[in-house]
């Protein structure tokens, strides 16, 4: 027996989309994702001499000095988190230029538009006392990837990808604690061929990943809560950016991915039934499973993806903004840090004529 309010949940069905109604959303979803893709193709030579004449700017020498590092400071919350501020002392001493190309696509407006280069040109020799490189370049790209599970049911995967790249570290100055040249050891590793998971070089990275996450979590135990500094949501410096990967997915199998999915979509645009139509909305248990990637127990920046799209979207496209927005930010914690009887002299100077040559401010209400 069951009493009578439960009786009555166990035959309440949760409400749900139309099955017509769901296909003709997914449909027209995937029509808003081609257009948005199109988009931001055809936009890309129409930025690019805008993106040019900004650059002329920001090589003129009294601007170059600390422009990046004024827009990093000035970085919304998406990107800041990420940078902690040992990463901040390295950007602020020795990042002298940083750009961003959506290098796929050619200046007809033609190509993969969110694939991504970021190019960072730092100091070098004595002026850069962190590292040998005086340019990282750290490549994405855009794939694609069909997957069908053992119970039948069509997935696509797509995301960014990437190479890691090495960072020539001086005595004692890796921010990463050995883990990006432990991705680059077993990337290079891969390329002699064999099955990655039985690399030695693989389980020293992925046992090297615990090492430093156990270091991570017995220090933030041992510190008080006021003096602990920020905690990345990567879990490391920004600078194991660099050893990002992503899921393991060739230019081949994307190719062959994207001309299946164009296929299939061209079917939608004339009404035709197509395969995934039909698939029920049940979980399977196994579409993790199916999904799994075994590069993902050896990744030393999973939101390598989400950052570098921040980055690009957000920070290099305004960056003009940011870094007025610092100067900005200045004089209002400069202005916190006067005290009243700064302030009244300020106003006295103003009134008799010598504060001419500042600018004027602001009246007061």
């Amino acid at each position: 027996m069951c009493g009578t309010d439960q009786c009555g949940m166990d035959h309440i069905e949760a409400p749900a989309i139309p099955k017509d109604a769901q296909k003709k959303i997914a449909h027209l979803q995937e029509e808003f994702i081609r257009a948005e893709v199109e988009q931001l193709r055809k936009s890309v030579p129409i930025l690019q001499p805008l993106f040019k004449k900004r650059n002329e700017i920001i090589s003129l020498p009294e601007v170059q000095s600390d422009f990046w590092i004024r827009v990093f400071s000035s970085a919304p919350a998406e990107i800041d988190e990420y940078i902690l501020p040992t990463d901040a002392a390295v950007l602020g001493a020795a990042l002298k230029n940083m750009t961003v190309e959506r290098f796929e696509v050619d200046a007809q407006g033609n190509g993969e538009p969110r694939s991504l280069r970021f190019t960072f040109d730092f100091q070098s020799g004595e002026e850069n006392p962190f590292f040998e490189n005086s340019q990282l370049v750290k490549e994405f790209y855009w794939r694609k990837q069909i997957i069908r599970t053992s119970k039948g049911k069509r997935l696509t995967w797509e995301g960014l990808v990437s190479d890691p790249v090495r960072i020539n570290w001086k005595k004692d100055m890796d921010l990463t604690k050995g883990l990006l040249d432990a991705a680059c050891d077993l990337f290079d590793a891969e390329k002699k061929g064999g099955d990655r998971k039985k690399l030695p070089q693989y389980e020293a990275l992925v046992k090297k990943i615990a090492e430093v996450e156990a270091e991570e979590d017995e220090e933030d135990m041992d510190e008080d809560d006021e003096d602990e500094d920020p905690e990345s949501p990567a879990g490391s410096s920004f600078f194991a950016f660099f050893g990002y990967r992503g899921r393991d997915v060739s230019a081949a199998i994307s190719k062959m991915s994207n001309k299946e999915d164009d296929e299939r979509f061209a079917k939608i645009l004339k009404g035709e039934e197509v395969e995934g139509d039909d698939d029920s909305d049940d979980e399977d248990d196994d579409i993790e499973e199916e999904l799994a990637d075994d590069l993902e127990d050896a990744e030393i920046f999973p939101s390598g993806e989400e950052l570098a799209i921040s980055l690009a979207e957000d920070l290099w496209t305004d960056a003009m903004k940011y870094y007025v927005e610092s100067f900005r930010l200045g004089d209002e914690l400069d202005m916190e840090d006067l005290d009243m009887d700064e302030i009244d002299a300020m106003d006295e100077e103003e009134d008799s004529g010598e504060g001419e040559s500042r600018p004027s401010k602001k009246a007061r209400n």
